[in-house]
């Protein structure tokens, strides 16, 4: 059995004794007990958690700037890069939307009330959100100091710092491959790190749930039914959108497409991994009809850039987590949340689970508790099925968009 499949069943399992302790302290102590069940249960998920953000600020740093790296010579790109660039942003701006429209008309996180849970904090947390300004905004973009930006996990300061750096590294040619590389393997190090920390999340479902159902009840989940079911709502719109974009374009040639990236859909699906197809979705690709040295390109770029599914996934997380806790998040608010994470996605492409990585970030910065994520974890693994598919469908699309526009594209 796969590393993957084991976790996977490890977090169900924990799930279910996390069900039934909470449920028997629930049913079988008094409030002061429960109260006190669920305080100390909860340091399970705060290790995990302390983890997570143990991990953020190197990773950032590290894949952004290996990223921007192998762009090369902007110059020499010119065109190609021009338009996967836009085609990026453009899909991101949009996937985006959907998840925060969507969140806002269902509202799933509504049917669990963690508000109560602790009240002073609840309303500190408002407070705070209420006094986010732009002031307050740029003063987390522009860092004064790298180290301070990284000891605070200033996931914004960070990215600022990494793109002067990457585009710096990259202006100085071969001088600079040595260290290149180091930062590459850097993050091949802490890619390797996120593969040892998810073997702690188990404990950090097991101590979030039994703390939930001994606090709650077993109405939890209702949260759990509806926050997949929307969500799966939400993924079907970002479909839609994807094919359409793809047949102005390609016209008839979408069956065509669709066909050839099956066999890769389908392992994204059940492997929760778009990576692990980038070998065959080159193949097929080409086959496709689309030129290597386009695909060689655009291809890498879009798996560093392009996270359709992911990016959907993000609004609609952090936006459900503070609905979870009565936090009101206002319009203004959310299209800055929007930005932020147009900008902080694009640092940590390729790592497992990437998603729960950049919502922990955004849910810290406005004043959503963090800990929080422990909550959707459980549930995680299923959405992260769909998001690898759509983000191996929104790869394949823009790549045979691009191609299509460069006049690179065969139509045998």
């Amino acid at each position: 059995m796969k590393k993957g499949s084991k976790l996977t069943i490890y977090i169900i399992i924990a799930m279910l004794l996390g069900i039934g302790v909470g449920y028997v302290i629930h049913t079988n102590s008094s409030q002061e007990s429960i109260a006190g069940f669920s305080k100390n249960i909860k340091l399970l998920t705060t290790i995990f958690l302390r983890l997570v953000q143990m991990i953020i600020a190197p990773l950032v740093f590290c894949t952004l700037v290996v990223g921007i790296a192998k762009l090369g010579d902007l110059k020499t790109v010119g065109r190609v890069g021009g338009k996967s660039i836009l085609w990026f942003l453009s899909a991101s701006l949009i996937s985006l939307l959907i998840g925060m429209v969507l969140v806002n008309i269902f509202q799933p996180g509504t049917a669990i009330d963690l508000s109560n849970a602790d009240t002073n904090a609840a309303k500190e947390l408002i407070g705070k959100t209420q006094e986010f300004s732009i002031q307050k905004f740029v003063e987390h973009v522009f860092p004064k100091s790298v180290f301070e930006a990284m000891a605070t996990n200033e996931i914004l300061q960070l990215v600022i710092f990494s793109i002067f750096f990457g585009v710096a590294i990259t202006s100085l040619g071969d001088f600079a491959k040595p260290l290149i590389r180091a930062l590459d393997i850097a993050s091949h190090v802490i890619l390797k790190m996120v593969g040892y920390v998810m073997n702690f999340a188990p404990l950090g479902v097991f101590g979030a749930i039994a703390a939930v159902i001994a606090t709650k009840g077993l109405q939890v989940f209702n949260f759990y039914g509806q926050y997949l079911f929307y969500f799966l709502i939400g993924i079907i719109c970002l479909w839609i959108v994807l094919l359409s974009a793809g047949f102005l374009i390609l016209r008839n040639k979408v069956p065509q497409l669709l066909k050839r990236i099956s066999q890769p859909l389908l392992i994204a699906f059940s492997t929760t991994s778009s990576e692990a197809v980038f070998p065959k979705l080159t193949e097929e690709l080409e086959r496709f009809g689309c030129k290597d040295k386009i695909v060689s390109f655009v291809l890498p770029l879009g798996y560093s850039f392009n996270l359709d599914g992911s990016m959907m996934y993000m609004t609609f997380a952090s936006l459900s987590i503070a609905q979870a806790y009565g936090i009101h998040i206002d319009f203004g608010t959310q299209l800055t949340m929007l930005i932020v994470l147009m900008l902080t996605s694009k640092g940590i492409a390729g790592v497992p689970r990437a998603s729960l990585v950049v919502v922990t970030a955004t849910c810290a910065m406005f004043g959503i508790p963090p800990e929080g994520i422990a909550l959707i974890l459980p549930i995680d693994h299923f959405c992260d099925m769909f998001r690898s598919a759509t983000n191996v469908l929104g790869n394949s699309v823009a790549t045979s968009v691009i191609s299509k526009w460069e006049g690179e594209l065969s139509q045998d």
